[in-house]
């Protein structure tokens, strides 16, 4: 069952005098939404078609298990075999260096929470397939691929070449590449002149500009149910991100085993189902917004109760919310005012 962040404007019936065009695609594995607000049909949906042509691109050279055609590999999958083969350096494109050099320092900034470096792990619990389903858990082998500590800081980078110093590295950028795509495509679009669009993917989502003469407002979906908990206005450059149990899982006697795996462990989360995190524009210098609402939600989610607002802290995210395994609703104090909760019963608490 596959449920995601739900821009509620979709819902709704326009009674706004510019076109609003609406765009979607299946790529990253997920649902990908694209809408421009106030563009000449034709000129909006050239624009959609190269942003899904670009994601797609993405998408193939970032694959962690899956080759681009019969006998070659994506350029992850041709890193990830040059690791565990322990060769010497090779080669990289520009763009993926920046990436990786990014990744690494928010996985240290993390404390090693959030780590691509563990995609073993993420094979082993059988999330590496299209399709999800039980697996036999093999607890010996979890405790050896743990105990090899994969992490980012095991890969050099060097001019635009690559090398781990740890074979039992494997790059999997699951959780780094949808936000990565949102800030590319939010400045093409910029670029090129769109105002006004929205970008989803599978849940991520960025705003430029407005929709018509209001903000972009999306629905933070309830992790139980096929609806929204609440909405959210997104003010231009901002970003939204949630990581949940509920959209890779698999249950095993009647327990829940999602892809969020904590990597000091190597078991998936089974503490909490969902964590929404509201992310500002950010400095030019500094990772963008798309990226920290990818990554930024998943050490908040892997963390215990009592230092979730301390990872979040760690990524400077004043806003966010997190549903436990129990449905308790937490809220940060900066967040509570930017919420609008569907349901008049809805219980929450107030943290950091």
């Amino acid at each position: 069952m596959r449920y995601l962040l739900i821009p509620i404007f979709l819902l709704l019936t326009s009674c706004f005098e510019e076109p609003l065009y609406h765009s979607q695609s299946y790529v990253f594995g997920t649902l990908v939404d694209i809408s421009i607000y106030g563009e000449p049909d034709a000129r909006a949906r050239s624009l959609a078609n190269q942003v899904l042509q670009d994601f797609q691109q993405l998408h193939d050279r970032l694959h962690a298990w899956k080759p681009i055609s019969a006998g070659k590999p994506s350029e992850i999958g041709q890193l990830n075999a040059t690791f565990e083969a322990g060769s010497q350096p090779i080669s990289i494109q520009p763009d993926l260096a920046t990436m990786l050099a990014d990744a690494k320092l928010l996985s240290i900034k993390s404390e090693g929470l959030f780590n691509p470096a563990i995609g073993h792990l993420i094979g082993a619990w059988g999330f590496q397939r299209d399709e999800f389903g039980a697996v036999k858990i093999d607890d010996e082998k979890i405790k050896s691929l743990v105990n090899a500590k994969p992490s980012m800081e095991d890969i050099v980078l060097e001019e635009h070449t690559a090398y781990s110093k740890n074979r039992a590295v494997k790059l999997d950028l699951g959780g780094y590449a949808k936000g990565y795509a949102l800030d590319y495509a939010a400045q093409y679009l910029r670029q090129t002149g769109v105002k006004n669009a929205l970008i989803n993917i599978g849940g991520n989502i960025i705003a430029i500009g407005q929709h018509g003469n209001k903000a972009w407002r999306i629905g933070i979906q309830h992790p139980r149910a096929p609806t929204a908990i609440a909405t959210v206005d997104l003010p231009d450059g901002w970003a939204v991100g949630t990581s949940g149990d509920y959209q890779r899982y698999f249950t095993l006697n009647g327990k829940r085993y999602c892809h969020i795996i904590d990597p000091r462990t190597g078991y998936p989360v089974q503490h909490t189902q969902a964590v929404t995190v509201l992310v500002p524009p950010q400095a030019t210098q500094e990772t963008q917004a798309g990226v920290l609402s990818d990554v930024a939600s998943k050490p908040i989610f892997i963390e215990s109760a009592e230092n979730k607002s301390t990872a979040a802290q760690a990524f400077g995210i004043d806003n966010f919310m997190v549903i436990d395994a129990k449905g308790q609703i937490f809220v940060s104090k900066r967040m509570v005012n930017k919420l609008n909760w569907l349901s008049t019963d809805v219980k929450f608490t107030t943290i950091q």
